[in-house]
């Protein structure tokens, strides 16, 4: 390859490793959709035992958990180009991607949506009547926090996200398709040793100090911060498919980078519980933005730096999970909100209850 002879894109087996980083990383969407449910922060329906308790646990996977999800979907989009060729690939994604998209936001989300007017705004129709309501786009399920806007996509929100980043890069690869090879050789030597810790931080951090005062709206046309990081971890990830020297990096970083991130949690969870009565002097804010995108990208790199050393390998679970996990993300979150409601009445304690609501 011109200006790099030393350079052999990888694209030989699949990324089991990557796999399993898909797997862990749904099952603890799982986790966090069940907590959200006991902690203060705004959600669909709250249990009566809603605390701060379990909220710094929360913040364990929160900063880094959905861009990890956006980091192996860039991988995995571009070990797809390269093995089926971009030729029909946009129209393959799309029917895997949008098909399911509008079957949840017509089906499998309404429930929640139902549920979340009768707990927090006293809607005492049926749920038929809601749908009605719902499909329509009614402007009024109001109360003192705002409106609900329906249709919505709720949680699958990262599906359409999913498909507008790809829709973006096949018209970049289209355009420009010799710049691919060129890009990854470019990765496979910048982004080795220490840069490839040390840069993606320099974008994440730039992104929140700039844009980390927008709201998260997960809305795709006015969500610009959030679009500064999953966009650019998507084509991060895209890039550095076929790589060696990166995941090399990352292996090799790995528990420096744990440790790094256990005390950025540590150094968040300390900033969140000392400014409780007021919005925190900028003179603090702003550092704490950038330990936040430090703590973000360093997770990243301890999972997959952990996954390449110890994950890399198939078995009958990974094959079964790899299949499964995409509907159980599709529905999870709606059985989630649909159970916990029914057991409100049986008033089981919140470990027993949320043991059965993970289950």
């Amino acid at each position: 390859m011109e200006n790099s002879p030393t350079f052999w894109p990888d694209f030989a087996g699949r990324r089991y490793d990557l796999d399993w980083l898909r797997i862990v990383a749904f099952m603890l969407l799982i986790l966090y959709h069940v907590g959200m449910y006991y902690v203060t922060w705004d959600w669909h329906v709250k249990s009566p035992h809603a605390s701060h308790a379990i909220e710094p646990l929360m913040m364990l996977t929160s900063p880094w958990r959905l861009s990890l999800l956006f980091l192996v979907s860039g991988v995995a989009t571009g070990y797809l180009l390269e093995r089926q060729g971009a030729r029909g690939f946009l129209a393959r994604r799309s029917w895997r991607l949008l098909l399911p998209l509008a079957f949840g936001i017509l089906v499998i989300v309404p429930p929640q949506s139902y549920l979340e007017v009768v707990e927090q705004i006293g809607y005492a129709g049926s749920f038929g009547e809601f749908w009605r309501f719902y499909i329509t786009g009614y402007p009024k399920f109001c109360d003192a926090d705002g409106c609900l806007f329906v249709p919505t996509w709720n949680h699958l929100w990262f599906v359409a996200y999913l498909w507008t980043y790809t829709v973006v890069l096949h018209v970049a690869i289209r355009a420009w398709p010799a710049q691919v090879a060129h890009l990854r050789a470019l990765a496979d030597r910048v982004f080795a040793g220490s840069s490839a810790v040390v840069l993606p931080i320099a974008w994440l951090a730039g992104a929140r100090l700039v844009l980390g005062g927008l709201p998260s709206t997960h809305a795709l046309v006015d969500d610009g911060y959030n679009h500064a990081v999953y966009l650019f971890v998507f084509v991060l990830g895209f890039v550095l498919a076929g790589t060696r020297a990166p995941w090399a990096a990352f292996e090799h970083a790995r528990w420096h980078a744990l440790g790094l991130a256990v005390l950025g949690w540590a150094a968040l969870v300390a900033y969140q519980g000392f400014f409780t009565s007021g919005p925190p002097p900028d003179v603090v804010r702003f550092p704490m933005r950038a330990v936040y995108a430090a703590e973000q990208w360093l997770a990243i790199v301890a999972a997959l730096g952990f996954a390449r050393r110890h994950l890399n390998r198939d078995n009958a679970a990974r094959r079964y999970l790899t299949t499964a996990i995409f509907p159980v993300y599709i529905l999870h979150q709606t059985v989630i909100v649909i159970v916990a409601h029914a057991l409100k009445p049986v008033a089981l304690p919140p470990a027993t209850e949320g043991a059965l609501l993970v289950v």
